[in-house]
């Protein structure tokens, strides 16, 4: 059942807000009194497809993460007046449409940038040192019968003097970069847009691809980025390299990604992204050697979600103030 709450002011008694799906932003570890002190809220752990056009329809204010908002369900929902995303990402809304029915949409940006870049490197101090694997054998009593002092199971990797290359260099990217450089690395970037960064080199596609021990995906996805890490770019790249994908899953063409690592023509993938979510049982991934998960985490700890969910109720108090803010369809 919804968490319904009645508690708004006067001013606002009537205004109907619905939360789609709230529980992965907040399982329970956050409070949405904040935005229920501008209506009256109902918040739903999860909203299926198809039950989206009921749940909004008597709704004057929708906040949704990943419930897909389509034409017809703003069609059932003639008292819609604004649409906030639990994300950065829009792409479940159809914008085009709100934007014709003169709804505008709200997403949250830059709140989990540090979060994302933290990940990055977990990502790949495992695959450095192997952290977990170690831990297990040591439990498992291979240090405790060892003839030696000391043991490893896997290659060992010092990250000093190697290339890091970014793929999209916006805020993400200069954030991973900066921990790049604290590692003594060499960092290099492609961007759809040229760059000036003294500290960063701006290259090629072609360059990156070939020069990078590391490549990390920060770029959005667009029509022309959609699987640009295929089998063609990756015949490019170093048959060690270290491909990282904490952005959006589609960036990869995933069989290619698979056959690759098999094939020992690239080294790891670090995947906290999938095409489809959650991740379906036939994923090729999961039959890839080397490919290290995280279930999308790079953007859900708790002081990112506290951020994401103080900018949700700016963003939506600022509209109701008539000084929208974070609005992405030009409204």
């Amino acid at each position: 059942m919804p968490n319904k709450r009645r508690d708004g002011p006067l001013w606002a008694s009537a205004m109907k807000i619905v939360v789609l799906d709230g529980y992965a932003a907040n399982p329970g570890d956050l409070s949405w009194d904040k935005i229920a002190s501008l209506g009256e809220l109902t918040v739903y752990d999860r909203t299926p497809a198809d039950e989206v056009a009921q749940r909004i329809a008597q709704a004057d204010i929708v906040f949704t993460n990943k419930a897909p908002i389509s034409k017809e369900s703003m069609d059932a929902a003639p008292q819609l007046k604004w649409i906030g995303i639990l994300a950065t990402g829009y792409n479940i809304v159809d914008v085009q449409a709100a934007r014709e029915k003169g709804i505008p949409v709200a997403n949250v940006p830059g709140y989990s940038t540090d979060s994302v870049a933290q990940l990055v490197f977990a990502h790949l101090l495992e695959v450095c040192h192997h952290v977990g694997e170690h831990t297990r054998a040591v439990s498992e009593g291979e240090w405790v019968n060892s003839k030696d002092f000391v043991f490893w199971n896997y290659p060992l990797i010092e990250l000093k003097g190697k290339t890091f290359g970014i793929l999209g260099y916006g805020s993400i990217g200069k954030a991973v970069a900066n921990i790049a450089r604290a590692f003594g690395m060499k960092v290099i970037a492609h961007s759809r847009r040229e760059f000036q960064d003294n500290e960063v080199e701006c290259v090629s596609l072609e360059e990156l691809l070939s020069r990078s021990d590391v490549l990390s995906l920060h770029c959005p996805l667009f029509e022309e980025t959609k699987g640009i890490i295929n089998a063609q770019n990756i015949a490019k790249m170093k048959d060690t390299a270290i491909l990282i994908n904490t952005a959006r899953g589609p960036l990869i063409n995933e069989q290619d990604v698979t056959d690759a690592l098999n094939a020992g023509k690239l080294g790891y993938a670090c995947i906290d992204v999938v095409n489809v979510e959650p991740m379906k049982g036939d994923n090729p991934l999961l039959k890839a050697k080397n490919c290290l998960f995280t279930p999308h985490i790079g953007w859900a700890p708790y002081e990112a979600r506290v951020r994401l969910n103080e900018i949700s109720y700016e963003n939506l108090k600022s509209f109701l103030d008539g000084k929208p803010q974070n609005v992405v369809n030009g409204l």
